[in-house]
C-alpha cells in the first residue's frame, strides 16, 4: 500500500503595517494569510525601532514593512529599516470612506497597512532619503517657505503704502516693490510721535524683513545650482532641463529611483499618463489630474521650452496639428515622452555621495 505524503505546511513570513505618529508608532505582524500575530506600540526614536524590527523577526521571515507616512512621521522608522536591510513599502492613508465604514483606531490603521501590502493594494517602495536628492529637497522646502514669506511681506508693504496718510502715500505709491523695499529700509522713521512716523516704523520694518528673506532665498539658490548639477549632470544636459526642474523631478523620484518599475509608473507619479476616457466608438483620452502636480509642472515647463526653440519639437508639433489634436492634447503626448526620457536618465545615473555643506 502506497505510503500517503501529508502536504507540508508553507513557511511562515511575516508582513508588517505600521501607523506612524509624532512620539508613537503603533504596529501589527501578520501572516501571508492575513492571521494576526502580534501589536506593539514602540515609541519614534532609535531604540524604539529597534525594538521594534527584533519583535517583528521573532515570527519569522519578515518580508516586507508597510508603512503609513514614510515622507513625515514615519521618514525615521523607514530610513532606519532601510539601512538595516528591510524592504519597505510606502502605504497611502485609507480614504474617507473606508474609514468611515471600518472604523479609525491606531491598531486599525496599522491593520490597513500591513493588509495592503498582503493584497498588492500598495507596492511602491518607499524613497530612501539618505543621498544627495534628500539635500536637495529640504533645501527646496527651506526655499519655498521664504519665497511664500517674502510674497506675503511685498504684499503686506503695499498694504500699508495705500493706508498711509497722504504725503507718505503719494511718494511712494507709484514706486515699484523693489524700490519701495530700498527707499524704506534705509529711512529714519525718527520719534513714533504720530501715525506718519508709526507707519514709517511699519514700512522700514518691513522693507528689512523683505531684504533678509531676499538675501535667504539668494543664498538657498547657490546650495541647490551646486547640488542639482553634481547629482544629476546627465539630467541637467537634457534640452530644456535647468536646475529647477531637474531638481523636482529628482526629488520626486527619491535618492532610491530603482523603486519604479517602469517609465510608466514614473509618468503615473508625475501626472502624465494618459487616462482612457473613451465612450462607445470614439477613442480618447485625457489629461491625468493626479500625480506629484510639481512635477507635472517641470515636465510642463520643459515640454513648452522645446516647443520654442527644438526643432524635433517643432516638427512633431506641426504634424500633430495637422492630425487635427489639439494643443492641450500635443502637450499631454509629449509631456508622456519627456516623462519616458527623464526615467531613462534617472535610472542609467549614478548618484554622487553626499555632499557636505560648507558652515
Amino acid at each position: 500500500m502506497a505510503r500517503k505524503i501529508m502536504p507540508q505546511p508553507e513557511p511562515l513570513y511575516v508582513v508588517m503595517g505600521v501607523d506612524t505618529h509624532k512620539d508613537l508608532h503603533v504596529a501589527r505582524a501578520k501572516d501571508q494569510v492575513g492571521r494576526l500575530l502580534g501589536e506593539l506600540t514602540v515609541p519614534a526614536e532609535t531604540t524604539g525601532y529597534r525594538k521594534l524590527q527584533a519583535w517583528a523577526h521573532r515570527f519569522g521571515e519578515v518580508d516586507s514593512w508597510g508603512i503609513e507616512g514614510t515622507g513625515s512621521y514615519g521618514a525615521g522608522l523607514s530610513r532606519y529599516l532601510r539601512e538595516h536591510g528591510e524592504e519597505v513599502i510606502e502605504v497611502i492613508r485609507p480614504n474617507r470612506k473606508e474609514r468611515r465604514d471600518n472604523g479609525k483606531s491606531d491598531p486599525a490603521d496599522a491593520d490597513a497597512a500591513a493588509m495592503a501590502v498582503l493584497s498588492g493594494k500598495a507596492k511602491a517602495r518607499a524613497k530612501a532619503g539618505d543621498g544627495t536628492v534628500e539635500m536637495i529637497r529640504v533645501l527646496r522646502v527651506a526655499r519655498a517657505s521664504a519665497i511664500k514669506a517674502r510674497t506675503q511681506t511685498a504684499n503686506v508693504l503695499q498694504a500699508l503704502v495705500v493706508t498711509a496718510p497722504a504725503p507718505l502715500r503719494e511718494s511712494l505709491h507709484t514706486v515699484s516693490t523693489i524700490n519701495l523695499v530700498s527707499i524704506c529700509a534705509r529711512s529714519r522713521p525718527g520719534q513714533m510721535s504720530d501715525v506718519t512716523s508709526a507707519t514709517k516704523s511699519a514700512l522700514r520694518s518691513l522693507a528689512v524683513r523683505y531684504e533678509h528673506l531676499d538675501a535667504e532665498i539668494a543664498a538657498l539658490e547657490r546650495e541647490l545650482n551646486r547640488l542639482v548639477p553634481k547629482a544629476a549632470p546627465e539630467l541637467i544636459a537634457r534640452f530644456g532641463v535647468g536646475p529647477e526642474t531637474a531638481g523636482q523631478l529628482l526629488v520626486t523620484a527619491g535618492d532610491n529611483p530603482d523603486r519604479l518599475d517602469s517609465d510608466a509608473s514614473f509618468s503615473m507619479l508625475c501626472g502624465s499618463s494618459p487616462l482612457d476616457a473613451s465612450s462607445g466608438k470614439q477613442k480618447h483620452h485625457r489629461l491625468n489630474r493626479g500625480g506629484d502636480r510639481h512635477a507635472n509642472s517641470a515636465l510642463y515647463h520643459i515640454v513648452i521650452c522645446r516647443m520654442r526653440h527644438d526643432p524635433r519639437t517643432k516638427q512633431y508639433v506641426a504634424k500633430r496639428t495637422a492630425e487635427g489634436k489639439t494643443t492641450k492634447e500635443i502637450i499631454r503626448c509629449l509631456k508622456r515622452y519627456v516623462a519616458r526620457e527623464i526615467y531613462g536618465v534617472l535610472k542609467n545615473m549614478q548618484h554622487a555621495p553626499a555632499v557636505t555643506t560648507a558652515a
